[in-house]
């Protein structure tokens, strides 16, 4: 579901009517709205709209592009990654302010800034232009890309092909079964909690049964509490193992 259907969706919930509305005027009346559209919003978007606000420099002004905005967010959600708004919706006077050309995109809340700290330029690029962006601005040495919803144009220098592209970012791997410490341990447990309970076993047939090997008994004894002793260190492994595990959040 798109900004723009949210917004519908929350000012007819509350009884608003918006048929004959244009984009512009639902997005509006629903963020003015005491629907539920403003925190939704805010939970959907609110660092792109922090940063576009923290862009006007305190001038208080604040425009919503809802269909600038659904390109964003499906730019975000293509690449996978977060994107760190330099610039997106400029007042006249902070667009003044900072040289910003006469009709920029700025204006009108359709154009982003998005610094390349954390993306390949080159799949950036890609992404951007598949999402529909069509204007493209480079900047390689203050590291970020101009992006916006105005005419099909680019200038300035690509960025520098870079060696090794961004990894794609992957949870660390789990501890394989065959090397957890858990399962050696839990393992030694179990094996040696069943040869002690075998070791018992025998070592009562054999008394009531064959007198002849009644020498044997005590080093039967022996033999269980060794297997004792085992299990219990197989249990010690095993807790420290899921307290160290517990403690580098792999569990």
């Amino acid at each position: 579901m798109t900004l723009l259907e949210l917004a519908r969706e929350s000012l007819g919930n509350a009884g608003v009517n918006t048929r004959g509305l244009s984009r512009d005027e639902v997005a509006t009346r629903a963020l003015h709205s005491t629907s539920d559209f403003p925190e939704i919003l805010s939970a959907v978007t609110n660092k792109t709209l922090r940063q576009a606000y923290e862009a006007c420099r305190g001038t208080g002004k604040l425009l919503i592009n809802a269909p600038a905005l659904d390109k964003l967010q499906a730019l975000r959600d293509r690449l996978g990654k977060p994107l760190i708004v330099r610039s997106a919706y400029r007042s006249p006077e902070h667009n003044r302010a900072v040289g910003g050309a006469t009709r920029s995109e700025h204006l009108d809340g359709a154009a982003f800034d998005i610094a390349m700290a954390n993306h390949d330029p080159v799949a950036f690029e890609a992404a951007a232009r598949e999402v529909g962006f069509l204007g493209f601005g480079f900047y390689p040495r203050s590291g970020f890309m101009h992006v916006d919803l105005g005419p099909a144009r680019q200038w300035g220098e690509r960025f520098p092909v870079r060696a090794t592209a961004f990894a794609a970012e992957t949870p660390p791997a789990r501890e394989a079964l065959a090397q957890s410490r858990t399962m050696k341990g839990g393992g030694a447990a179990g094996v040696a909690t069943l040869g002690a309970a075998g070791v018992e076993v025998a070592q009562s047939v054999l008394a009531e049964t064959q007198t002849a090997i009644l020498p044997l008994v005590p080093y039967l004894d022996t033999l269980r509490w060794v297997f004792i002793a085992v299990a219990l260190g197989g249990i010690a492994v095993t807790i420290y193992a899921r307290l160290d595990d517990w403690k580098r959040g792999r569990r």
